[in-house]
This record gives C-alpha cells, sequence and structure tokens, in this order.
C-alpha cells in the first residue's frame, strides 16, 4: 500500500486544500481505494473540506497527570520540594496539582510520607473516523494544553492504515501537519512519499529548505508543489532552483485562483467545486504526475 503525506514548511500555504483536491482526484481515478487522514491534530480542518459526517469518536489517552487524596493528604508540601516542574501549588493552605504542567514523572509520590499521591492516566484528545463523499476519513483533535500530539498522530495513521489494509486500500492520503516538529516526524514515519507545498517568498523558500532537510533525513522521497506560482516569478525560480540542488524535482506550479477561496467557503474541494478552473485543471494534472514516482499509473489498483 502506497502512502501519500503532504506537508509545508509553515501553515498557511495551501497545504489542505491541495490535499482535498487530491482526495477527489483519488476517488474519481479508484472509487473507494483511498483512505484518508488528517494528521494536523493540533489544527485538523481537512474534513471542513470533505463534507465529512463523524461515526466515530474515542478518548485518545496517553501519559498520566498526580492526584492528590484529599482524604489522605497531610499537607506537609514534602511533595513540592520534589517537582522539577513546579506543577505543585498551596493554595488557601491546601497543595494542589496544576494538570497542564505536570509531567507524570511521578517523583511526588515517592516523596509524599503518607501515600495520598497517585498517578491518573490523562484523555489528551479525541481519535475520529468520518464519512466523506472522498472516502473513509481518519482524524483527531488534541485537547488544548497538551504535548501528545506526535504520538495523537501515530494513533491516526495507525487506525487508517489498520483499516486500509483490512479493505485492501491501494493507498493512504495523510494531510501532514506544518513545521519540522515531532508531529511531522509521526506523519512522515512509513510514507511513500512527501509532496511539499509551499509559495514563492522568502519564508517559503527558507521554510521549504527546513522540511526537505527533515524529510530527508527520514530518506523519505519528497516533490516540490508550489502554490501562486505566477504571482512572484523570480521567488518561483529560487524554490525551483533550491530543489534542482537537492535533487527533488517541482512537479507542480499552482496558478492564484480565487476559485480556491471560493472553494474553501463553500466547503469543498477546488476540483469538485470548480472542476475546470486553472487551479483545478492543475491539481487533476498533479495527481496524475504522482503516480509515477509511486509506480503504478493514475487508474491502476
Amino acid at each position: 500500500m502506497k502512502e501519500i503525506v503532504i506537508l509545508s514548511g509553515k501553515g498557511g500555504t495551501g497545504k489542505t486544500s491541495v490535499t482535498a483536491a487530491l482526495a477527489h482526484q483519488a476517488a474519481l481515478a479508484q472509487p473507494g481505494r483511498w483512505l484518508l487522514a488528517d494528521a494536523d491534530v493540533d489544527a485538523a480542518n481537512l474534513a471542513l473540506l470533505l463534507e465529512a459526517r463523524a461515526t466515530v469518536a474515542e478518548p485518545f489517552v496517553s501519559g498520566a497527570v498526580a492526584v492528590i487524596d484529599r482524604d489522605t493528604c497531610s499537607d506537609c508540601g514534602a511533595c513540592e520540594a520534589a517537582c522539577r516542574y513546579e506543577a505543585l501549588a498551596q493554595i488557601d493552605g491546601r497543595w494542589q496539582v496544576d494538570p497542564i504542567a505536570c509531567e507524570g514523572c511521578g517523583a511526588c509520590l515517592d516523596r509524599c510520607p503518607s501515600e495520598a499521591l497517585s498517578l491518573v492516566p490523562q484523555t489528551v484528545g479525541t481519535c475520529r473516523r468520518s464519512e466523506t463523499p472522498y472516502g473513509p476519513l481518519h482524524h483527531a483533535h488534541l485537547n488544548p494544553g497538551q504535548e501528545n500530539s506526535g504520538k495523537l498522530v501515530t494513533a491516526v495513521k495507525r487506525r487508517a492504515r489498520a483499516q486500509a489494509e483490512a479493505e485492501g486500500c491501494a493507498g493512504l492520503l495523510v494531510d501532514g501537519p506544518p513545521g519540522i516538529g515531532c508531529p511531522v516526524i509521526a506523519a512522515v514515519s512509513g510514507a511513500s512519499l512527501a509532496l511539499l507545498v509551499t509559495e514563492p517568498t522568502v519564508s517559503g523558500r527558507e521554510d521549504l529548505e527546513r522540511a526537505l532537510a527533515t524529510v530527508r533525513h527520514f530518506r523519505v522521497p519528497a516533490r516540490i508543489c508550489i502554490n501562486k506560482a505566477d504571482l512572484y516569478p523570480e521567488g518561483t525560480r529560487a524554490i525551483e532552483e533550491l530543489g534542482a540542488a537537492l535533487g527533488v524535482a517541482t512537479i507542480a506550479r499552482l496558478p492564484f485562483d480565487l476559485s480556491l477561496a471560493e472553494a474553501l467557503a463553500a466547503g469543498r474541494p477546488v476540483t469538485a467545486h470548480r472542476p475546470e478552473a486553472p487551479v483545478s485543471r492543475a491539481l487533476a494534472a498533479l495527481w496524475t504526475t504522482l503516480q509515477a514516482p509511486l509506480g503504478h499509473t493514475a487508474g491502476s489498483a
């Protein structure tokens, strides 16, 4: 099974709009043969463009936080001295745990003379599965202030892969997170190909260079898609030259097209909303071009 992950060095490059259009093209070429995953768990919104209808929602439990048994606690304060994360504070004469600051290391448990502390598993987000006109979508939402987005990305991909393998699907299309941190590494893990979406700006080039360094470190083949390529030809050439110097091909140059904004407002992939628009034709061509590095043709299983 092939896996394409769509990434960007920063947010706002059009990555999710490109993913939605590719999901539409995949469904046209091979109905029911591609599954979808949104690995941008800090700000998941691919579902908004795919007319998604949630069918399953399950809590995601990861890590633990310390909890004080008020009936047992003597309020001696020994726990505070053991905590390196300043997660314990005395309020109105009683010691309390800040669940956001607590790292769940358990050092306070060892120091407590009355055994009033325990570690409780923490629900940090929600894993969801939705049905869309373009195939099943696995996605998730991380709760505010939580730090386990890499683990949640891994959970989303594991669930999507399990369904795809069970149903004999041809591939998995993943909307990855922006940046170069742990969530990106989790999204790239096991991918067949990374498509990096960027814009022809100075910051776009620098962010792309960092993102390419990340995927190349993990030996994932990459391709470049430049959004709004016609707005700044010099910037587009600079990105193409960067890719060429690193051996990464630029395979799509999307034109600036207000149809993309109209599709966003309508909550649909632009290729479905305005199939004859210039940007839609460029995205349809991109889907066909992506098949070559995956080793099969657009219409094959």
